[in-house]
């Protein structure tokens, strides 16, 4: 996705990670990458804080979520290609450099309104920086060190990604929530000058002439735009003109975005792709995990700081078992799903996942955190690990080797969408809006409402795999498929972004 991803021959000739230079090269693409992960996983647990600073209704807070998350959705496609296009050296300084002033925006913001217009900008900054990373990392190194370097990078973002909850919650109740948002410009500062002295230049030549997709990028980001306005305006059921027009122009335009992708000889997103039974069964897959995973940590920071009474840090801490049974178990999962194939794990994780986040329904004011909060989040931990890796390895092994890069693409957006969606949906679904969410009664019910739903979402992905990844059909395919690169990626915002061998079909 975020690059055709082989050396062209106007790249530089192959750096050795063991290099002087080749470790300059690997410490600026992981800060930039590390530094839009550290936003991914702190924004929730500020939640509570921001609405409490800015008088901001819950509807406002969602905003604060989504706007990021839709602006990075719809780009995110768009951002690989332009790094072909214009360098990805070009590329990542360019993201960098508006991530950072958009993060100074969010940190200086006076009210809920700058804040989600900066958001927004911010997120199509991560849609430059987030490919453009991985990009630099296959185009510049040592086709020997390409795989190492491709595991180092995302594992160390992992880490980063990991200690998110913890720095963040230390910053909100420290120096305040604004800071999470403005410890970007000094590490972007260092990235960009990392970046302008050590990393050579590479682009894809071919990709320069080819024409480029921008009717379908605007209709994509009209379409989840559309649809988010319409479920978030309709929290507490006031649904009004201006909700049923978007609602209708989002629809409307996610149709003639699938009209468009159909007819033109280059679309961002190639309807070929999804011939694939296999390929369309994880995505599906996909959607309704991720929504689970996203519905779940939007709410329980909430319900800790809310309900519970945990400071920031405490809640951000709270949810680290989490991530480190990530970090530590997903590569062993990975080998676990080439050996058995992914469809054991791909039913058993999910199944896991919806335990714990049904053991969260014990969970409520004057509940102790070792014999509630802990075995809950630790048991969603343990089926997250299970089934984030195997999901990437589904994912190659449906498509040509070839559209390996295209199809991660695709996936990843595809969770990002699904937490878009479910972050608009789930308040109006549990009956939370308005100013509810600072009320420890109405935060409580609604939280075990949401578990129950998320719970039902686990559920319906492990079903998805049990009826359409068939054994037979994935094992013969796993011989031929890319072997995953990314065994420790944190997998929390969207599963892992593979560099593959190409994007166009």
């Amino acid at each position: 996705m975020a690059a055709k991803d082989r050396p062209t021959p106007d790249a530089a000739p192959g750096i050795r990670l063991s290099s002087a230079r080749g470790r300059w090269i690997l410490a600026c693409v992981v800060l930039a990458s590390g530094m839009a992960m550290l936003d991914g996983t702190v924004v929730n647990v500020a939640l509570p804080t921001m609405g409490r600073d800015l008088g901001a209704s819950l509807s406002a807070l969602q905003w604060v979520v989504n706007a990021y998350m839709l602006t990075l959705s719809a780009l995110l496609l768009w951002g690989g290609a332009m790094g072909d296009r214009i360098g990805r050296r070009r590329a990542l300084v360019l993201g960098v450099a508006w991530f950072a002033v958009a993060s100074a925006a969010c940190g200086l913001a006076p009210n809920e309104g700058t804040l989600i217009a900066a958001r927004a900008l911010q997120g199509v900054g991560g849609a430059l920086l987030t490919p453009g990373s991985l990009a630099l990392v296959r185009s510049v190194f040592h086709p020997d060190d390409q795989a190492r370097a491709v595991g180092a990078w995302s594992g160390l973002t992992g880490v980063a990604g990991a200690l998110g909850p913890f720095l963040g919650g230390w910053l909100i109740d420290g120096p305040g929530w604004r800071w999470i948002f403005l410890i970007n410009v000094p590490i972007a500062a260092v990235v960009l000058a990392i970046a302008v002295r050590h990393v050579p230049e590479s682009r894809d030549t071919a990709a320069a002439d080819a024409p480029f997709d921008q009717v379908g990028a605007v209709l994509a980001a009209v379409c989840l735009a559309g649809v988010s306005y319409a479920l978030i305006g309709s929290s507490g059921g006031a649904f009004s003109a201006a909700t049923g027009i978007a609602a209708l122009v989002g629809v409307l335009a996610g149709v003639a975005f699938v009209v468009v992708e159909r007819r033109r000889a280059a679309p961002m997103l190639p309807p070929s792709l999804f011939r694939s039974r296999l390929f369309s069964a994880a995505n599906g897959m996909t959607l309704c995990l991720y929504a689970g995973i996203g519905g779940i940590l939007f709410m329980l920071p909430v319900q800790l700081q809310i309900a519970l009474g945990y400071d920031a840090l405490e809640a951000g801490v709270a949810t680290l078992p989490v991530t480190a049974l990530m970090l530590l178990l997903s590569p062993r999962a990975g080998d676990l799903a080439r050996r058995v194939g992914p469809t054991p794990p791909l039913v058993v994780g999910p199944v896991v996942a919806a335990v714990g986040v049904l053991l969260m329904l014990r969970i409520g004011p004057g509940s102790s955190y070792a014999a509630d909060v802990l075995p809950a989040v630790a048991v969603l931990g343990l089926g997250m690990s299970l089934f984030v890796a195997p999901l990437t390895t589904t994912v190659l092994a449906s498509v040509e080797p070839e559209h390996a890069g295209l199809a991660s693409g695709v996936n990843n957006t595809a969770a990002r969408v699904a937490q878009l969606l479910v972050v608009a949906a789930l308040p109006l679904a549990v009956g939370l809006s308005g100013d509810a969410y600072t009320r420890p009664e109405a935060v409580d019910t609604s939280f075990h409402r949401a578990a129950v739903g998320c719970a039902v979402l686990f559920v319906l992905g492990a079903t998805t795999a049990a009826a359409f990844i068939r054994p037979r059909a994935v094992r013969p395919r796993l011989e031929d498929a890319p072997r995953p690169q990314c065994r420790s990626h944190l997998g929390v915002s969207a599963p892992a972004l593979e560099p593959g061998d190409g994007r166009r079909p």
